[in-house]
């Protein structure tokens, strides 16, 4: 499939975007860890394709990291994605005090890492010729 999907915001809940296709997709689901949370509402943008919005549900926000993801099959209603579903995009939230504390910790690691770099190069520069495995 040669469709193509542009998310154009993220606001109030609803996420929008444009798919870029000759013909609608008979459905498009929202869906969350393997469910179907939501169907998306497409309204006929003209030569632009199809505008595509669908509310994320509320009781689908929690701490962490969540991945939501926007499905095209030729399914009905809001049962669950078809064998042969297209993936149109995906949308990563991430949310929580629990966030913070990974963040944290990755920049303490990169510092860490940045300060053994740090000395190296400059025992390298300092001295050029034992820098290449010759001051063993």
């Amino acid at each position: 499939m040669t469709d193509q999907f542009e998310t154009i915001s993220f606001k109030g809940g609803v996420w929008q975007g444009l798919l870029q296709a000759p013909q609608p997709p008979r459905r498009v689901i929202l869906t969350h860890l393997g469910e179907t949370v939501a169907p998306a509402r497409l309204t006929d943008e003209g030569d632009r394709g199809w505008r595509v919005a669908v509310a994320i549900p509320p009781e689908r926000l929690a701490e962490g990291v969540h991945s939501f993801v926007l499905l095209a099959d030729e399914g009905e209603g809001a049962g669950p994605p078809l064998p042969g579903a297209i993936r149109l995009a995906t949308l990563p939230l991430m949310a929580g005090g629990v966030l913070d504390q990974d963040l944290l910790a990755e920049i303490n690691l990169l510092k860490t890492e940045i300060e053994l770099l740090k000395r190296e190069f400059r025992r390298i520069a300092l001295n050029p010729g034992r820098g290449q495995g010759q001051d063993q």
